[in-house]
């Protein structure tokens, strides 16, 4: 069955606004997603990476992030945003460009969107 381009990207945002809502549950994981973060593996299936959502320290210093820029090749969803956190100094805070690539297959036997890969890049800034 076909998936549509907006529950793709709605798959895509649901993970997203977990980064800071920690809803990890709320996110489509494929039982055997895995995420790659700056070249290194650290989500090893959709219930490690739910978990991590929910617990993880790494995600409780995020603040917001912007509203992402998608575009979708095939199974591929892109996105680019901005992550802000919680951490300012003298009235700055760091934030991050994200450019995330998740793997969403466009067809799906229960006809339904889910993640079955994440590659994320980032880099770090100073927001005035």
């Amino acid at each position: 069955m076909l998936v549509s381009e907006e529950s793709r990207i709605a798959a895509a945002q649901a993970y997203i606004d977990a980064l800071v809502s920690h809803a990890g549950d709320t996110v489509p994981f494929a039982t055997e997603c895995t995420r790659i973060e700056q070249g290194i593996k650290n989500g090893f299936s959709g219930n490690h990476l739910r978990r991590s959502l929910k617990r993880g320290p790494q995600y409780r210093f995020l603040a917001e992030t912007t509203p992402p820029d998608y575009s979708i090749d095939g199974d591929v969803v892109h996105a680019a945003y901005d992550v802000l956190t919680k951490a300012a100094f003298g009235g700055r805070r760091l934030g991050a460009r994200v450019d995330e690539t998740f793997v969403i297959p466009a067809e799906s036997s229960s006809g339904r969107a889910e993640i079955h890969h994440i590659k994320v890049r980032f880099a770090p800034f100073i927001q005035r």
